[in-house]
Parts: structure tokens; C-alpha cells; sequence
């Protein structure tokens, strides 16, 4: 499938190569009883963060009390959050119990370009909703104009083509590149791994990652932190103590997702490629690919009050249904 000549001269030269129809995904482990673990630990976490990002959007689409522009962009984004998870998960979760830990060429391309597509929509929505937020705090009296419907559309609409432009380029400039090893040391196709799989100089994709990516990940994080600094502002100059902890609590559960998901974003792609470790890469990318995917539902319903009574009401209707 491939033929790879010996190091010489601290740089790997690959001659006769031929096309690379399959990859090996090494996975989190190799041991089988950490693998069986694994599996059980993934399953549940995948299957529980399907099942609440479903619950909120049904919850939203028929509760009365949620049908504002926040709700509307957190049921968007919990559809997103299924997405993302899935294109992702489902491989890594066959591939513990499989002889061959393959993915096939075009499979890997695919799976490059949806997870970078989901995670460059997911850092705008994030934007998108830091800005509602802010306008609901900051401009209470126009909020429902400057967010309306079609405000709302637009900007996750955009959301989704950015993210899928920056894919795009990525997923070109990665899979053009010649592979000597079809060996990824990771358990699933993302950009770090797949350059140090690469025979030719890689400096061009990681100057790459640095700009496109920088004005996505690193573009939408300053929207946001412009979004909350102003926010801040306005939280602390309020007379009510009241008003300000109201204010304040509906900011911490947004802030608390984007601070998992940029952070661990950030440390992922922007570092040089001498520096990038797989195995502490792994443990970050669970953190944004499977962790904060599945902690995202509760941490924005576990202490909204709108969202439990939306809850309380949805079943009081639901008991009433059945008696009659």
C-alpha cells in the first residue's frame, strides 16, 4: 500500500509512494480491557448527550414561555452539539471492538471536514449567542427587535458557512499533502496528526492554522469577550443587587461552555507542530470533541428557571393528556 525509505539527515524521505487507500486509527488504547471500559464509558456518555440536547430542543419547540431569540439560538446550537458529537464518537466507539482500526481515505476526508465544519460553526454560534446576551442585558428595551427572527436566522446561518469555508480550506491543504505512514496517532482524523503523517514540508498548513483558523477561533473568542466585557460593564454599574445577580447568572452558564470549548481549542492548534505531544493532544481533544458536548445541556438548564418551569408545565399538560 505504501513504501517508506529509512530516515536519513533528520528528515523522512519517501520515494515509489503510492496512494494511501485506508488509515489506522490507533485509538485512546490498546489494551483490551481499558478498551471494553472505554466503550462503556463513550457509549453512555454519547447516548446521555444525544438524549439532553434532543430533550432541549423538544422542550423548546413547545414550551410558550421559551420562544425568544436566547432559546431559539440554544436549540440551534444543541442540534449543532448532536452533530459535532456524532461526527466523532460513533467511529471511535466501533473501532474498540474492531480487528482492524481502519478508516478508509475518503472516510477520513469527510470526517475532517465535518468535525472542522461543526467546530468552526460551534465557535460563531458561541459568538452569536455571547451578542444575545449582551443586547438582552445591555439593551433590554430593543432586544426583541435587534433579535428577531430573522436576526437570529442570519447569524446562524453564517455561522454554519464560515464554518464551512474554514473546513474547506483545511481539508484541502491537509489531504493534498503526501502520506509516507497511514498510522494516525489519534482516534479520529484531525489536522495535527494527519502533518506529522505527511513526507513533504508541512510549514505552509501550519502557517495555515495559524491565520484561518486564527480568525475563527481566535475571531470569534474577541467577539465574544467583546460581548461580555461589555456586559461586565453594565452588571456592575447596577443599583439592584438583585438585578445584577439576575444579570449575572444568566451570563455564567454561556461563559462556563465557552471557556471549555475555546480553551482547550486554543491550546489544540496553535502551537508549533515540534511541540504537539498525541497523547496529551487525546486528552484535550476529548475534552472538546465528547466533554463539553455532553455537559453543555445541563450547564444551561441545570440553574434556569425558565427551563424548569417549561419542564414542570410541559409534564403538568402531558399528565392532563393522558387522564383524558
Amino acid at each position: 500500500m505504501r513504501k517508506v525509505i529509512p530516515e536519513t539527515n533528520n528528515d523522512m524521505k519517501c520515494k515509489n509512494i503510492t496512494r494511501i487507500d485506508e488509515f489506522i486509527l490507533v485509538g485512546l488504547s490498546d489494551i483490551p480491557q481499558i478498551q471494553c471500559l472505554l466503550f462503556v464509558l463513550f457509549l453512555c456518555i454519547y447516548v446521555t448527550t444525544i438524549l439532553a440536547n434532543l430533550s432541549i430542543i423538544f422542550l423548546i419547540r413547545f414550551s410558550p414561555n421559551l420562544q425568544t431569540p436566547m432559546y431559539f439560538l440554544l436549540a440551534n446550537f444543541s442540534f449543532l452539539e448532536i452533530c459535532y458529537i456524532t461526527s466523532t464518537v460513533p467511529k471511535m466507539l466501533s473501532n474498540f471492538f474492531a480487528t482492524h482500526k481502519t478508516i478508509s481515505f475518503y472516510g477520513c476526508v469527510i470526517q475532517m471536514y465535518w468535525f472542522l465544519l461543526l467546530g468552526g460553526a460551534e465557535c460563531y454560534m458561541l459568538a452569536a449567542m455571547a451578542y444575545d446576551r449582551y443586547n438582552a442585558i445591555c439593551r433590554p428595551l430593543q432586544y426583541s427587535v435587534i433579535l428577531s427572527k430573522k436576526v437570529c436566522t442570519q447569524l446562524i446561518s453564517g455561522s454554519w458557512l464560515l464554518g464551512a469555508l474554514n473546513a474547506l480550506v483545511h481539508t484541502v491543504l491537509t489531504f493534498t499533502l503526501p502520506f509516507c505512514i497511514n498510522k494516525i496517532d489519534h482516534f479520529f482524523c484531525d489536522i495535527p496528526p494527519l502533518l506529522k503523517l505527511s513526507c513533504s514540508d508541512t510549514w505552509f498548513n501550519e502557517v495555515a492554522i495559524f491565520v484561518i483558523s486564527g480568525s475563527v477561533i481566535v475571531g470569534s473568542f474577541i467577539l465574544t469577550m467583546i460581548s461580555y466585557v461589555k456586559i461586565i460593564s453594565t452588571i456592575i454599574n447596577m443599583k439592584s443587587n438583585t438585578s445584577r445577580q439576575k444579570a449575572f447568572s444568566t451570563c455564567v452558564s454561556h461563559f462556563t461552555v465557552v471557556s471549555i470549548f475555546f480553551g482547550s481549542g486554543i491550546f489544540m492548534y496553535f502551537r508549533p507542530k515540534s511541540s504537539y505531544s498525541m497523547d496529551q493532544d487525546r486528552l484535550i481533544a476529548v475534552m472538546y470533541t465528547v466533554i463539553a458536548p455532553l455537559l453543555n445541556p445541563f450547564i444551561y438548564t441545570f440553574r434556569n428557571g425558565n427551563v424548569k418551569m417549561a419542564v414542570r408545565r410541559l409534564m403538568h399538560r402531558m399528565t392532563i393528556s393522558q387522564k383524558y
